[in-house]
């Protein structure tokens, strides 16, 4: 197993800081944002595509990857690199938190039992397992198997699930990876900060590769989650990688930096995209609406991505509504170039010394709501439509 990283600050403003690390797939720029692969592929977007906006890094997963015959097949394809057709940094979950949210799950210090599916025998999941499980499919980063309790759960119970996590970390770190993979521990605790600063120095202890903040992004709401955050980040050593799992918005993400975080991922840009949401500089915007129903502006003129490059708000609409497969893909395109687009002015901006200003100023224009402002082009476009007596299907 992989030992350092080589992880080191290049800037720093207040607690947000700007690094690098190298794996044997290249050099990953931090803060990075790990767009999410689940079943070993980001949903409805070619890994070239997902290239093409600048990620360095993604993520796929540890259940998910080993239900039925999927970690052989992975195998048989000569890796999960392989497999994705993505020849940069790969990160597994250690699957813990799809196993902690199943319904039915039975958990003990060996490990967790849960069910098979329908008519399918129960199955089991241990520290051992999921090692064996991220070093047959040869990801870079591999997590700890650890117990993501619900954030709400009794503290006693948060207290025993923290010692369970601590032990666990130890059986992983003791398993057998290939030598290009590196270890990251998980630290937990709910929102209680005693429980958070034992369950980091219990990891500390350790000293992994790198660390990451979990059982966080599960309900608890955005001042918790900061709470935590900020409470847990200044325990983490300061030469490793600090990965907050499963976060967020921009807005969480930009907070998530500001207090020290180095990486994140979330469905959020791809799921959001499916819907109709997209993300721009002025805000998000729902395409259904029926404001972009002739409006032939670009989702933002600022945005360099190929959506942006090659079709307005009026044709995604009506990509939408004609339940086009393409529209998806579109969507999911442009959405993850904005978290790049974000993640990249973020380094910019701490490598210029000037973070707070940009973070300020972000916040301001994403703060403008539905849309943001029609240039004139559209106002034409669509004054054009009603006055030509254009008609459509209303939706």
């Amino acid at each position: 197993m992989g030992h350092s990283l080589g992880f080191h600050v290049t800037a720093s403003e207040g607690r947000a800081r700007r690094g690098q690390f190298a794996t044997t797939h290249g050099v990953v720029d931090t803060p990075a944002f790990m767009p999410v692969g689940t079943q070993g592929a980001v949903k409805t977007v070619l890994s070239r595509d997902v290239a093409d906006t600048g990620a360095q890094v993604v993520l796929g997963n540890t259940y998910h990857l080993s239900l039925e015959d999927r970690t052989e097949l992975v195998e048989r394809a000569g890796g999960l690199h392989k497999f994705m057709a993505w020849d940069r940094t790969i990160l597994t979950d250690s699957g813990g938190f799809q196993v902690f949210s199943l319904p039915g799950k039975e958990v003990g210090d060996d490990g967790v039992s849960f069910p098979g599916g329908k008519g399918q025998p129960r199955l089991f999941l241990d520290p051992e397992g999921s090692m064996d499980i991220q070093r047959r499919l040869g990801a870079d980063i591999v997590m700890a198997f650890d117990e993501c309790c619900d954030w709400d759960a009794p503290q006693d119970y948060t207290k025993l699930s923290v010692e369970r996590t601590a032990r666990w970390a130890r059986r992983c770190r003791r398993a057998t990876l290939a030598e290009h993979q590196f270890l990251f521990g998980i630290v937990q605790g709910g929102v209680h900060e005693e429980l958070r600063r034992r369950s980091a120095n219990q990891l500390r202890e350790l000293d992994l590769p790198g660390y990451a903040i979990g059982g966080v992004s599960v309900g608890e709401g955005h001042e918790l989650m900061t709470a935590v955050t900020k409470w847990t980040a200044p325990l983490l050593p300061e030469d490793k990688p600090r990965y907050l799992m499963g976060v967020g918005t921009p807005e969480d993400i930009l907070s998530a930096v500001e207090l020290g975080m180095d990486m994140f991922d979330c469905v959020i840009p791809t799921r959001y995209a499916r819907g109709g949401t997209l993300f721009t500089r002025q805000g998000k915007l729902r395409i259904t609406d029926r404001r972009y129903r002739y409006d032939d502006s670009t989702l933002d003129a600022k945005c360099g991505c190929y959506t942006c490059q090659h079709y307005t708000r009026m044709v995604l609409r009506h990509l939408h509504y004609a339940r086009e497969p393409l529209f998806a893909t579109l969507c999911s395109i442009h959405n993850l170039q904005h978290y790049q687009d974000l993640m990249a002015g973020i380094r910019r901006a701490l490598e210029d010394g000037r973070f707070a200003e940009f973070a300020r100023l972000w916040r301001q224009k994403a703060s403008g709501g539905d849309a943001g402002p029609e240039d004139s082009g559209a106002r034409r476009s669509r004054r054009a439509g009603k006055q030509g007596g254009r008609r459509a299907r209303p939706s």
